[in-house]
């Protein structure tokens, strides 16, 4: 459970940061520090209690909560009874809009680098960006990633873009983009329609090209103890398993019926997962490739079934429990694919779903709206901590309607529990977290909920037991 005072963040100052620019790049924006209040309506991280395992929550329908396991029936009185706080205002937390001097396209990507000292973002136009914060002793010694200071938008002075390959008879914004980082975060693969580019994020120049079109790539994932292995998901519904080194494609798996949109690796279980847009969920083991499972993902009470559309997955750190994102639901499973837990758009939070993803320590899991706005949950139990109202983040937001932007994407600091940034449909990318270290989102359940089961593993008991990433 993540307890305790987090890491002192610096604060802002009146004056700016004397940080040159990097060697050899250009910097576009401001570099600079920003400074806020303290949110009354976030919790103290000494003062939350610890988290309610899955097992010991029981049957749940708060909230749009639902549990398809048996529970234990007095515990949904003690859960109602749990208040839900509101993030309404820009002075209750820290958010800040990455500088740009040309926004085009809408972010269809979205991820931090490994170490967490930059952003990168990949818009629906096949252009790339990168965004990395200066590292200064006073105002930001670690370098990292954070809503107090201003990052350079990094670029070589050539004016040289880092674009995907596109393919000539369809537009780039009619393709589903796609993105993974080496763990170094020296290269970087890439596809937007056209072929899969290898580049160098130094120079932002291409090494290498492959798997031409059609069909074309939609998701890509490294394998976890092969970095010349990669998993590239397929328009056609199929998944290639692909040497880079020897380029050459080792095996093709089938199995889904619908173009692929997600893949993860689980190191614990030797297993790779494959969700599509079929709202199908494949298991398929690494060694041979075979297929071990398949299931489909339920569709809530009252919503037509087979579901269709866009379905994220992430596995959690304890690589055990699988995260499933879909318009109408974020949803647990576990290792036979067997969901766990499940929370349906409802009441404050009744738009579809957008985005959803674990915090780095995998106690909270957040989740972007098509109205604006960002819910942060109980990775345990899927319950609703607090809500991001969309005027608490972005400037330009208005309560009236006719809103231009809504979040696509999110992605979480890799140690930085608290820390998310999103990608809009406007093309801006906004970094969010608490205005204080010593703070956290939202609030836990009370203590009359009970004591977790000591005999179960919960997931932040996992979670507290491995590394961040």
């Amino acid at each position: 459970m993540f307890e305790g005072k987090a890491l002192k963040r610096n604060r802002g100052t009146t004056e700016p940061i004397n940080t040159k620019p990097l060697i050899g790049y250009a910097v576009v924006g401001p570099i600079g520090n920003v400074s806020n209040t303290v949110a009354s309506t976030l919790e103290r991280a000494d003062r939350i209690q610890p988290a309610v395992s899955v097992s010991s929550l029981g049957n749940m329908e708060n909230s749009g909560l639902v549990d398809v396991k048996p529970g234990i029936p007095d515990v949904i009185d003690k859960i109602k009874r749990c208040k839900v706080s509101d993030i309404a205002d820009p002075s209750q937390m820290k958010a800040l809009r990455l500088p740009d001097s040309k926004t085009a396209g809408k972010v269809v990507r979205l991820m931090y680098t490994n170490d967490g000292l930059a952003l990168l973002a990949l818009a629906s136009n096949a252009v790339h960006k990168i965004w990395k914060w200066p590292r200064d002793d006073r105002n930001n010694p670690s370098g990292k990633a954070s809503a107090f200071v201003v990052p350079q938008l990094w670029q070589p002075r050539n004016g040289i873009l880092m674009a995907n390959d596109v393919n000539d008879n369809k537009p780039a914004e009619e393709y589903t983009a796609c993105i993974a980082v080496y763990k170094n975060d020296s290269y970087m693969m890439s596809a937007s329609g056209g072929k899969v580019s290898l580049f160098n994020m130094m120079t932002f120049k291409v090494m290498k090209t492959f798997v031409s079109p059609p069909p074309a790539a939609t998701f890509l994932a490294f394998h976890p103890q092969n970095n010349n292995i990669i998993a590239i998901g397929m328009e056609d519904s199929t998944i290639l398993i692909y040497n880079i080194r020897v380029d050459e494609v080792e095996t093709k798996l089938k199995g889904h019926r619908n173009r692929i949109m997600g893949l993860a690796f689980s190191q614990t279980l030797n297993i790779l997962v494959s969700s599509g847009a079929d709202a199908q969920l494949c298991v398929w083991s690494i060694f041979g490739w075979e297929k071990k499972k398949t299931t489909l993902i339920q569709a809530p009470t009252g919503r037509q079934s087979p579901l269709v559309g866009e379905t994220k997955i992430q596995f959690h750190n304890d690589h055990t429990h699988l995260l499933v994102a879909h318009e109408s639901q974020i949803a647990v499973y576990d290792s036979k694919l067997d969901c766990l837990r499940s929370w349906t758009p409802k009441d404050a939070l009744a738009a579809p779903i957008s985005c959803a993803i674990y915090s780095c320590d995998g106690l909270v899991v957040y989740a972007t709206f098509c109205d604006g706005a960002v819910g942060v949950f109980d990775a345990n139990s899927l319950r609703l901590r607090c809500r991001i109202v969309p005027s608490a983040y972005i400037p330009s937001f208005s309560l009236s309607g006719g809103n231009p932007s809504n979040p696509l994407v999110v992605a979480a600091h890799p140690s930085e529990p608290n820390q998310i940034a999103v990608g809009m449909t406007d093309g801006s990318v906004h970094v969010v977290e608490p205005s204080d270290a010593e703070l956290k989102w939202g609030g836990t359940p009370s203590q009359d909920i009970g004591p977790s089961n000591s005999s179960n593993h919960s997931l932040s008991s996992q979670a507290s037991e491995l590394p961040s990433r």
